[in-house]
């Protein structure tokens, strides 16, 4: 009796054994064969830096970056955004133009993640498209909704600007300030809380600064420009053409 019991289960374990065996035999057969069909191309590239930059059309709406502008390779810009002369903006902002206008005027800069965008229109009756104009400069973390800030102001990083919401000529939001729908902010003053409120007015001196502060930023923006070949394939072709040598040091 000890013995038949004995011999079946010694038959089962040959018996599960055997299959183990061939699973292993067929997983490695199997892996074999997906290693050999699985290959890397020759021409297949490690870095595709054309979709760094997005460019994003929307219907008949195709962002228009001035030449000599800086748009950093990982800024999202949508629909009806102009960037024009000598602007920059930096990574990864989102500039979504699907609804209103979004504009950044000649030598205005906009700083790392940084979201603007547009409403269809505006509760107050003001312009509901964005208007940045020249010789500002946009504080990292900022939000923007149709809002207009008029030639050089500063916005302090992490503002927050709501729908009509108007900065005049030469003033100053601190940073962490929160704009209210509608509210101005009168020329030549600085102003900063939540909600927003006049602190003092600015200095002549310090109106001097302002477009001094868009001027040395775009400088520094020609920098980081020039780092980087145009918006095109170039990226592809230079690596494809360069030895696999260099390319390490590419």
């Amino acid at each position: 009796m000890a013995t038949s019991i004995a011999a079946r289960f010694s038959r089962k374990a040959a018996a599960s054994a055997v299959s183990g065996c061939r699973y292993v035999i067929a997983s490695r057969s199997f892996s074999a064969e997906a290693a050999k069909t699985i290959s890397p191309s020759s021409d297949r590239v490690k870095w595709d830096y054309r979709g760094q930059r997005k460019i994003i059309p929307l219907g008949q709406w195709v962002p228009k970056v001035a030449v000599d502008a800086y748009v950093a390779p990982n800024v999202v810009l949508a629909g009806q955004v102009t960037v024009n002369d000598g602007a920059s903006v930096w990574n990864g902002c989102v500039l979504r133009g699907d609804l209103n206008k979004i504009t950044v005027g000649f030598c205005s800069n906009v700083q790392e993640r940084c979201v603007i965008h547009a409403a269809w229109s505006s509760p107050t009756g003001l312009p509901a498209e964005t208007s940045i104009e020249r010789f500002v400069t946009v504080g990292a973390y900022s939000l923007l909704r149709s809002c207009t800030i008029e030639p050089e102001c500063i916005i302090g990083q992490h503002s927050i600007l709501m729908e009509g919401s108007l900065v005049e000529t030469h003033s100053i939001l601190e940073a962490g300030s929160v704009v209210p729908p509608g509210r101005r902010i009168p020329t030549g003053e600085l102003w900063a809380g939540n909600p927003a409120r006049f602190v003092r007015a600015l200095t002549h001196e310090e109106t001097l600064e302002i477009p001094k502060l868009a001027v040395a930023i775009n400088d520094l923006s020609k920098e980081h420009f020039s780092e980087f070949l145009p918006y095109s394939t170039g990226y592809y072709w230079e690596k494809k053409h360069i030895p696999s040598s260099h390319s390490r040091a590419f």
